[in-house]
């Protein structure tokens, strides 16, 4: 930083110098100059003619001479020419300083003068914020410290561009920040520094996995099923061929590699209920999904003689813990007790479907507007927490009126 700003100094002293000779030179006195280039052609002309005359070629010296003399008294101007002047010294401070003021407001448009100074700043910054990093019991990096570090860290391979462990830590870094070019290119960087190392290759077939890119899928999944010839019991290359084939609507595929996995994760544990779903959430997407809850839906007397003309059926299922909604179906009104099927088409978001749960709950009301907010006097029945396990049949009476 400092040598770019001393060149700049340098540039602008030699263009104030230039300026200023240019503007203190001695102006040019133009009759002067006439007058001598009269003289000498003057005196040439005498010459010629005083060597025409010993050569016999000419006879009238003295008209000649007299005609020469008018000719030079016939090329000066009546009125002395006024010396023409470049400049004047009180001109020249403006006229710097304007230099200067344009050269480094120009710089400060395109010269990246606020990107060096970010830059250098992050490379103070860099060594504490790796410290941070690298201490389990330090304050946790936030994700703009985490981006400077990035940043930093790039900076360090460019005198470092060998080092493996700075490319799969800059590589994890962009998986981090969702940034997959970074990410992509990290690894493929500690992969050609030691091609041999799995750990780098899952990393970079999870890389390729969460890829929007059908190319990087494919490749992933060359990749991975290369990997599981060698370590076929791993959990996360299951794992992430299961997401792959998923990615790529092999949903049949999917199912068998989180099925492969279930046995060796702990009933209960956070992992195994969200291959659950994803299981749950493949077979839907198959066809293959079978679960359903069979409902009967009937009025209590005092409902039915306040039944509304117009009104709304409400139906939704929880599973008896959260009051957000597993599945909701919504049905005119008509005649009572009242049949019908709910499965997984009828789940309010694709993460907590209707298949994927291990107990239910299930509220039917009656809207008079069809509003979808619970309003006074609604009448509503509500069954009790009952365990799902995929095929279900429930009755429910609507007897209660909201308060």
């Amino acid at each position: 930083m400092g040598h770019l700003w001393l060149v700049l100094l340098l540039l602008l002293g030699a263009a104030s110098l230039w300026i200023a000779i240019a503007l203190c030179r001695k102006p040019q006195d133009y009759a002067q100059l006439r007058d001598q280039l009269n003289t000498l052609f003057y005196r040439q002309r005498l010459r010629e003619i005083d060597e025409d005359e010993e050569q016999g070629v000419v006879t009238e010296k003295t008209e000649l001479i007299t005609a020469l003399q008018h000719s030079l008294l016939s090329d000066i101007p009546d009125h002395a020419p006024k010396a023409v002047k470049l400049g004047g010294r009180w001109v020249l401070l403006p006229v710097i300083l304007v230099l200067i003021a344009v050269s480094v407001a120009m710089y400060l448009k395109t010269g990246g003068i606020l990107q060096q100074m970010e830059l250098s700043q992050v490379q103070q910054d860099y060594p504490q914020l790796r410290a941070r990093l690298m201490d389990p019991n330090a304050e946790h990096l936030t994700m703009g410290e985490l981006q400077q570090f990035a940043l930093g860290l790039r900076a360090t391979l460019q005198d470092e561009p060998n080092n493996v462990e700075d490319w799969a830590m800059l590589g994890r870094l962009g998986m981090v920040l969702n940034n997959s070019q970074l990410a992509s290119q990290s690894f493929q960087r500690a992969l050609h520094l030691a091609p041999n190392d799995a750990n780098l290759k899952t990393d970079y077939a999870e890389v390729l996995v969460r890829s929007p890119d059908p190319q990087d899928n494919r490749q992933a999944q060359l990749l991975l099923q290369d990997m599981r010839v060698k370590y076929p019991q791993d959990t996360r290359l299951l794992t992430l061929l299961a997401a792959d084939l998923y990615a790529q609507q092999k949903y049949s595929e999917a199912i068998r590699y989180w099925q492969q996995l279930l046995p060796s994760l702990a009933i209960g544990s956070p992992q195994r209920e969200a291959i659950e779903k994803g299981i749950e959430q493949a077979k839907t997407n198959a066809g293959l999904q079978t679960s359903q809850l069979m409902l009967t839906i009937d009025l209590s007397t005092s409902a039915k003689r306040m039944l509304p003309e117009n009104g709304v059926l409400y139906i939704s299922v929880t599973d008896g813990v959260s009051p957000l909604p597993v599945a909701v179906k919504r049905v005119p009104l008509s005649h009572f007790p009242l049949n019908l099927v709910l499965d997984d088409s009828n789940a309010m978001v694709p993460e907590r479907l209707l298949s994927a749960q291990h107990q239910l709950q299930v509220r039917a009301r009656i809207s008079r507007d069809g509003s979808a907010k619970p309003q006074k006097d609604d009448w509503f029945g509500l069954s009790s927490v009952t365990q799902f396990s995929g095929k279900q049949s429930l009755s429910v009476i609507i007897d209660q009126q909201e308060p």
